[in-house]
């Protein structure tokens, strides 16, 4: 008898997302490469320094096969308020952030998004599955499975470390 499909079993590569400007991305496209996936906002305490240091990690490691995928998400005390284009324009003009960033999304509820019910089933946290918070990190290997989370206040350049290992830099 065969095992019995179960959500971590899959792989990040499964899922399609949104892009901001609403078209499908297959994640699958990102086959082969290390993702840091982030439920992000611009009007949080801990954006300046996560923003910063996400821009910085990604120029460092992009060329080493480095994606981060950005997430906008309003679900915490309503801060990443405009559209989906507000919160793009907002890390690009002022962080320079040229990884993807897609559509707004909610990461807990009855309306999480399909790609963050699996990463959350993949590691799940202080709060269990739940996000507890703005800037929420996973880690995703090559293959597409969860290596990592971290907590909303592990500074990305603290995981440095991590991200190489996974990249084979170690």
């Amino acid at each position: 008898m065969g095992a019995s499909p179960s959500v971590p079993d899959k792989s990040i590569h499964d899922f399609t997302v949104k892009d901001r400007k609403g078209s499908d991305v297959e994640l699958g496209i990102y086959k082969g490469k290390v993702l840091l996936v982030v439920n992000v906002a611009s009007k949080c305490g801990l954006t300046d320094a996560n923003y910063t240091q996400l821009t910085q990690l990604y120029s460092k490691y992009k060329s080493k096969g480095l994606e981060i995928l950005a997430f906008p998400c309003n679900q915490f005390l309503r801060q990443e308020p405009g559209t989906t284009e507000d919160a793009a324009n907002f890390a690009c003009t002022r962080y320079k952030a040229d990884y993807p960033i897609f559509r707004k999304i909610h990461v807990n509820g009855t309306h999480t998004a399909p790609v963050y019910k699996f990463l959350k089933s993949s590691k799940s946290g202080f709060l269990g599955s739940r996000i507890k918070w703005n800037f929420t990190k996973f880690l995703v290997d090559k293959d597409g499975h969860v290596l990592q989370r971290y907590s909303p206040t592990t500074p990305p350049l603290s995981i440095e470390e991590d991200i190489m290992r996974a990249l084979g830099e170690d």
